[in-house]
């Protein structure tokens, strides 16, 4: 076999001129292509990490966001249950004030209509036992409502105390009160027995009051001495009406 060195030769420049020839116009292009392409990939692959990241921050700040949001709601939450449950015992606690002050009230009046009545059935029980005393002294001699009390007022002057028996002796402004006008006899008998007692005459005026019953009564501006059924009656009433109360 011969070898035509020319021919062979031939091809092979024909070959060198077509590789640089697609090395020239279609490979380098192609690789320039295929560059560009690349690095707009690797451009859109970051902008696609950056848009994640991006997309992630987001994400953060919603759920920080979205925790804030059902925090405060919590707290408001548990503000508004706290501010109720104080407006509840404060509502509570004014309703039982309420009620402790209308307990207080309602005991008060019935302790003042129970006071009342003590008062109005002391009072009946009075004028019942003035009306009782009224009738059985109507009996007695009426030398009997004067004459039986000289004495126990002589005495109750001679226990004052010295200023007011004195006062009783330098001042004579003096009334005796009898439940009927007194007779000489009796007049003289009151005039003895008060001047016993205060060691001096003692000038008075007379006043009738049959409401005295039977007694007398003696006193000026700064004392009063009573030793009267009227008075009798009245202490022995309040003596009660105080018992009464006290026990109730």
């Amino acid at each position: 076999m011969q070898i035509d060195w020319w021919t062979l030769g031939l091809q092979t420049v024909n070959a060198l001129v077509l590789i640089w020839l697609l090395s020239r116009f279609l490979f380098r292009p192609i690789a320039s292509i295929l560059a560009d392409r690349k690095a707009e990939a690797q451009r859109l692959l970051d902008e696609a990490a950056a848009a994640e990241a991006a997309a992630r921050t987001l994400e953060e700040k919603a759920r920080a966001a979205v925790e804030e949001i059902a925090s405060k709601r919590a707290e408001t939450i548990r503000a508004a249950t706290e501010e109720a449950k104080a407006a509840s015992r404060e509502l509570l606690d004014s309703a039982e004030a309420d009620a402790d002050r209308m307990r207080a009230d309602m005991r008060a009046e019935i302790e003042r209509l129970e006071k009342s009545e003590r008062r109005a059935e002391a009072e009946r029980a009075s004028l019942l036992s003035v009306d009782i005393a009224r009738r059985l002294l109507d009996r007695l001699p009426q030398e009997s409502r004067v004459a039986g009390f000289v004495e126990g007022l002589a005495e109750a002057i001679a226990a004052l105390p010295e200023p007011e028996r004195v006062d009783f002796r330098l001042r004579g402004d003096a009334t005796l009160t009898a439940p009927r006008p007194l007779t000489a006899e009796e007049d003289s008998l009151c005039r003895s027995a008060f001047e016993r007692a205060l060691g001096r005459p003692l000038q008075f005026t007379l006043r009738v009051d049959p409401t005295l019953l039977a007694g007398l009564e003696l006193e000026n501006n700064h004392t009063s001495i009573r030793n009267s059924l009227r008075a009798d009656l009245e202490r022995i009433s309040a003596t009660l009406l105080t018992e009464r109360e006290n026990a109730g």
